[in-house]
């Protein structure tokens, strides 16, 4: 006799996305209220080390936030410091820190950590708070371009492993993203940079109005002027979100359409031993993607022309070394692994559309790195 019973049900989550400025000015109730209810939890934050060198007075500005909403919540500890970087991400020690102090500290699932850092530094939270007592309630204090516009909002965390990127990870939303914009304005070129290739990624794939306005806003985003930096973080961050929330968001399918221009980024960013950091390797990744479109025809060289200029306008570096060779070939199969299933690869249809594609043309990528690579010569001529 053969017995089979299904089970069926559905958990519905839902979390602020929160944009201020002072987060822990203690007239600034947005904390608080997140952590307001019938008990009074304990809170453990992690700062990033290059946040807590940057800005020498956080930690007193924590403890004095959470004095004068002692009736709130209270501190399990001494905030503790991440390395900051990928490095975090590449050293078991980091995450397993966080896992010894819920247990030095008595985090329970009623508690909460909060995380204040960069993209890696809430992975590597995020996939440590995930994985203790099967969960401990996370929040997100992105201090990054990168992880304001994009990484913070989703429900990714993770590790590096086997010299392989989010090898080991999670898919556990945080309880909440607050996001302080004054934690930008000490940002070096390169990260204030950076991050914006996520939302040129996202405006490709999916509105051409938003890349219009980026184009119209690249020198005043080059120039770090505040008020479009803030008007793009908060786009870009609520299309990352609305996608989220209407396709995959534990991609349990082999489609990830917010990934374009990422499969090589991956790549480059381990063959550069960490050298080109995410978010230059993910506009080197749209480079190359946008370049592939053009030669399949897919995309007009005006248009592939436009995604170029916004980027040299920023002031992205488009070609790097590593690029050339089979080893970028390897980041393809590498990319289907880690989704599972056949290869999907999101390309441009055109701009402000994307499409899906199952293969890739490896003769066409090489000629897609020349262009490239001549690009970035010419750029290089003109510049001296």
């Amino acid at each position: 006799m053969n017995t089979i019973l299904e089970q069926s049900f559905s958990v519905p989550f839902r979390y602020p996305v929160a944009f201020t400025e002072n987060l822990f000015d203690p007239q600034n109730q947005i904390l608080a209220n997140v952590l307001r209810g019938d008990r009074v939890p304990k809170v453990l934050f992690v700062i990033d080390s290059g946040v807590a060198d940057t800005h020498p007075h956080l930690i007193a500005e924590v403890k004095n936030y959470a004095s004068a909403h002692a009736e709130v919540f209270t501190l399990a500890a001494e905030p503790l410091i991440a390395i900051g970087g990928e490095a975090c991400k590449n050293e078991e020690t980091e995450y397993h820190k966080i896992v010894e102090a819920t247990h030095l500290y008595g985090i329970d699932r009623h508690s909460y950590i909060a995380a204040i850092g960069g993209g890696a530094v809430l992975d590597m939270v995020g996939f440590a708070a995930a994985i203790s007592h099967r969960g401990i309630r996370l929040i997100r204090i992105p201090t990054t371009v990168l992880s304001q516009n994009d990484s913070a909002v989703g429900v990714k965390n993770s590790v590096n492993a086997f010299g392989k990127k989010n090898y080991l990870g999670t898919f556990v939303p945080p309880v909440a993203v607050l996001n302080d914009f004054n934690f930008l304005k000490t940002l070096d070129d390169r990260d204030w940079r950076a991050g914006i290739s996520e939302a040129i990624k996202v405006a490709l794939i999916k509105d051409l109005s938003f890349f219009e306005w980026l184009e119209n806003a690249g020198e005043a985003l080059a120039r770090r002027e505040m008020e479009p930096m803030k008007v793009h973080i908060i786009r870009s961050a609520k299309m990352h979100m609305d996608h989220i929330a209407g396709k995959d968001p534990f991609e349990f399918g082999s489609s990830r359409p917010l990934d374009f221009g990422h499969w090589a980024a991956h790549k480059l960013e381990k063959l550069s031993d960490f050298r080109i950091r995410h978010g230059e390797a993910v506009a080197i990744g749209i480079a190359l993607d946008s370049a592939y479109s053009y030669l399949q025809g897919r995309i007009t060289e005006s248009d592939f022309n436009r995604i170029i200029q916004l980027m040299h306008t920023l002031g992205f570096e488009l070609f790097a070394p590593e690029l050339q060779g089979e080893n970028l070939i390897k980041g393809l199969k590498e990319f289907q692994e880690h989704l599972g299933g056949q290869l999907t690869i999101m390309l441009l249809e055109k701009l402000g559309k994307g499409v899906e594609v199952h293969e890739m043309d490896h003769d066409l990528i090489f000629k897609s790195v020349e262009i490239l690579r001549r690009l970035e010569k010419k750029s290089a001529v003109h510049a001296s």
